[in-house]
């Protein structure tokens, strides 16, 4: 019977690289699909996987736990009946609730006649803390409904701080397991067979959504909640100086152009404290937001030809929150005046440039909250 794996994780933290990982070095030989939940019009992913030999299908402009859940149950079936594999991945958009991710899996998979597997989180050990705080949400969401949570960008982490964020993901996940290991110290057979051992969670949780589906499918008095379904998010400050910070983006640090690279970087904002946060999440967890309500995704095809140094400056540029709004990832790929193409990735305070093989047309994808569309066109385009 074909699987169905969920590899979820907030916007940049490395879903992607884990996927190409798990493809190279795990799942060689199997018949593997893979469906892309992006957020936003464009689809960049999809492109950073063509090379890696397995059938990729687009699901764009929605979530497949909402607007999108007829046509992601339509996808399943369509991929099931033509390419028969063995395993499918579900990469889903970076903010969207994996809590929702599973639900619609779930009930697509009845429908289909396909066996849940596996539900990952990958979290920025880097910024744990501040999507914590400022999107908690979200990110918090994916972190309570994984059975196994796997930390990118450990490698340069001190202990101390490695420890704390685990205490963090504890508070909200008792019973996952925690990858800590830098990624290039692991196989991906190994990542792999980790996630793959947790069962007795992952049953629970089927349970648990299979308990709720038979008693409220559908409720139609639940037309403010996604799918239905109400989460409980809690909100835990800690000790530390920023505890007010509510901004993912610090204008003093240095740039480091290596997409491995571990840096913590905080700043704070100061609120009222009837105030509700400038980053649309909200002080407030006890609302229960569509991502659209809270994040926006601008998609620009280009035939325009940059420089690495160009992408470099436009990428740094939108660290100022002032002029382009919170800019919470950024990525892409355009042509050069030479016959390899650009690609790129940002998040807050990093910036990853490399060369790609050529697309049908350049193809970029920012991705924030409360973001200054012309402004940020102008800046890519100009």
């Amino acid at each position: 019977m074909t699987q169905i794996d969920v590899i979820s994780g907030f916007l940049g933290a490395g879903k992607t690289t884990l996927i190409k990982k798990l493809l190279s070095e795990a799942l060689q030989g199997t018949k593997v699909v893979l469906i892309e939940n992006e957020f936003g019009e464009i689809g960049v992913d999809g492109g950073f996987l063509k090379d890696s030999g397995i059938e990729i299908r687009e699901m764009n402009s929605g979530c497949i736990c909402c607007s999108l859940v007829g046509d992601f149950r339509t996808s399943l079936a369509e991929v099931i009946e033509k390419y028969a594999p063995e395993r499918i991945l579900i990469e889903p958009s970076g903010v969207g609730k994996l809590s929702d991710v599973q639900r619609a899996v779930l009930e697509a998979s009845e429908q289909a006649g396909v066996e849940p597997g596996s539900s990952v989180a990958v979290v920025d050990a880097s910024k744990c803390k501040i999507y914590m705080k400022n999107f908690g949400e979200f990110f918090i969401d994916q972190i309570e409904h994984a059975g196994t949570i796997i930390l990118s960008r450990t490698q340069n982490m001190d202990e101390a701080k490695l420890e704390k964020v685990v205490a963090m993901i504890r508070e909200h996940n008792a019973d996952a397991k925690i990858v800590t290991t830098p990624w290039d110290e692991l196989t991906g057979k190994y990542i792999l067979e980790t996630f793959e051992s947790v069962k007795s969670f992952e049953e629970e949780l089927l349970e648990e959504f299979k308990h709720e589906h038979e008693h409220h499918h559908h409720d139609d008095d639940d037309d403010d909640e996604c799918c239905g379904h109400d989460h409980h998010h809690h909100h835990h400050d800690d000790d530390d100086d920023d505890d007010d910070e509510c901004c993912c983006h610090d204008h003093d640090h240095e740039h480091h152009h290596d997409h491995d690279h571990d840096h913590e970087h905080e700043h704070e904002h100061h609120h009222d404290h009837d105030e509700e946060c400038s980053c649309g999440c909200g002080h407030d967890h006890h609302h229960h937001h569509h991502a659209d309500e809270v994040f926006t995704s601008i998609g620009i095809e280009t035939a325009k030809k940059f420089t690495a140094e160009s992408v470099k400056a436009f990428l740094e540029a939108l660290e100022d929150d002032d002029l382009y709004g919170m800019v919470l990832r950024a990525k892409g790929m355009v042509p050069s005046e030479g016959s390899e193409w650009i690609y790129f990735d940002y998040t807050p305070g990093e910036i990853n440039v490399r060369t790609g093989s050529p697309e049908y047309t350049g193809k970029i994808c920012v991705i924030g909250s409360e973001l200054k569309e012309d402004a940020i066109r102008e800046l890519i385009l100009k």
